[in-house]
């Protein structure tokens, strides 16, 4: 880990290209986000990265709003090169057609104080040689947020499934669905074994439970081909630049069939590989 090389995204652009978004998607990859770092303090911070080990992942957003200030950012570069670090400026760009619309339909201020029109091509001015400095232009004229963070996962080289935290869940319906889940899976029509006197007061995380529920058919039918769904789904997701995803599996009581599904399926995930915990919410009510 210590011969690893720090890693530094300049995030930088045209307001109203997606600046925000693309640091907000670094932010939930794990990066230490900072934005609108004034570059008078660009020393300062590259000091305390270098003797905070942890902080390995680190994405910069600077913009128009540095002004002048911009035309250190080659010698800033450079530095940082010296100082055993990769470095990557990614400049996010649009037509002046579509910034006009995004800030008309936004009604947020061009950090410029002028018309827009005026604002825009002045930025565009002040831009220029940071334009110069990008290792990727990206044009977000046409992008919907899910193509920004497929495009951005693409640079990152993202798209792996370990790269995604999976969190699988059960609950239970007589409590309430979850507000935070991706998926939602219904294992009521499953055999009940809270009917079976002997097994009623255990959960699907003993034995004897697992083994009642897995004597069905319809059940080892089931487990299978949910399986098989999410491990199609999962590199989807991963494509459209989701770095969470949430499984939520749900029996009566959240006691038994939901519990012991979501500790299969976390159980195969973690068996491809991929980062997959399990929470079983109702388990204890």
């Amino acid at each position: 880990m210590q011969n690893e090389k720090r890693r530094i995204f300049i995030i930088t652009g045209m307001s109203g290209a997606g600046k925000s978004q693309a640091l907000k998607m670094f932010g939930d990859l794990g990066f230490y986000c900072v934005d609108n770092l004034p570059l008078a303090l660009f020393e300062n911070f590259i000091n305390y990265v270098r003797q905070n080990d942890a902080t390995r992942n680190i994405a910069l957003g600077v913009d128009v709003r540095e002004g002048d200030r911009l035309r250190e950012m080659p010698k800033l570069l450079k530095s940082l090169a010296k100082n055993d670090f990769s470095i990557k400026v990614i400049f996010l760009n649009a037509s002046d057609e579509c910034l006009i619309r995004r800030f008309s339909e936004t009604k947020h201020k061009h950090p410029i104080h002028k018309k827009l029109v005026a604002a825009i091509a002045h930025e565009r001015e002040v831009m220029a040689p940071t334009l110069k400095l990008a290792d990727e232009i990206i044009d977000t004229s046409h992008f919907n947020l899910g193509e920004l963070k497929e495009r951005l996962s693409s640079l990152l080289s993202l798209k792996r499934a370990g790269d995604m935290q999976i969190s699988v869940m059960s609950f239970g319906f007589k409590y309430g669905l979850p507000k935070e889940c991706d998926i939602v899976m219904d294992v009521r029509f499953l055999p009940n074994p809270y009917y079976v006197p002997a097994l009623k007061e255990k959960t699907g995380l003993d034995p004897e439970v697992q083994k009642y529920i897995m004597s069905f058919k319809e059940t080892r039918d089931f487990a299978q081909k949910f399986a098989d769904l999410i491990k199609y789904l999962i590199p989807k997701y991963i494509k459209e630049g989701k770095s969470y995803l949430t499984i939520a599996m749900g029996c009566t009581g959240g006691k038994h069939r939901s519990v012991f599904m979501a500790h299969k399926l976390a159980e195969y995930l973690n068996k491809l590989r991929l980062s997959a915990s399990e929470f079983h919410r109702d388990i204890g009510v």
